[in-house]
């Protein structure tokens, strides 16, 4: 299977090239991706847990699923084709903001991204890809608060970093 490019962006999300991912990770270039939030009708978010398999973050726990856009995708389209790849359902998304973050990791790569960062509802059970997803939950925020304080390494580094942008933005609009 060919490896899949990211779009290199400046800080203004304005595209400046393609590049396999993993060479971006590697030198740690801005990227552009995604990362959806998905909640239940309590406002539980449900997490996923990374596949033992992944080449960074496995077995981490994270928001419902992110990923990267293709050349000419949009940012919904590509939340929403990752979102049936990864949990194995599709529900309306809504981009609520984006901001830049880089994270070293301890395999020398380095997510440098500029994140798209989208909400969906719904009450649905995933049916989920094994390959992509070793386990879901769903979470209160306030748990997740608390879980993330406590045991930190249980955690995706991008999600403990997008967690608190979600939070109060989602305080922000009720």
């Amino acid at each position: 299977m060919k490896e899949e490019n990211v779009i290199l962006v400046n800080e203004q999300d304005e595209a400046i090239g393609l590049m396999p991912k993993m060479e971006a990770h590697e030198k740690a270039l801005l990227h552009r991706a995604f990362s959806v939030f998905v909640f239940n009708a309590k406002g539980e978010l449900m997490l996923q847990q990374r596949a033992l398999n992944k080449y960074h973050s496995p077995g981490l726990w994270t928001n419902t699923c992110c990923s990267h856009q293709r050349d000419g995708e949009t940012n919904l389209a590509a939340g929403a084709r990752r979102l049936q790849e990864e949990m194995g359902f599709v529900v309306p998304l809504k981009e609520l903001f984006s901001f830049i973050y880089k994270a070293p990791f301890d395999n020398g790569l380095t997510e440098h991204e500029l994140d798209h960062v989208m909400v969906g509802y719904s009450e649905a059970s995933p049916s989920v890809n094994k390959e992509e997803v070793a386990a879901w939950k769903w979470m209160s925020m306030d748990d997740i608060a608390t879980e993330i304080k406590e045991q930190p390494e249980h955690f995706t580094e991008w999600f403990k970093i997008i967690f608190d942008r979600v939070n109060t933005y989602l305080k922000k609009q009720q």
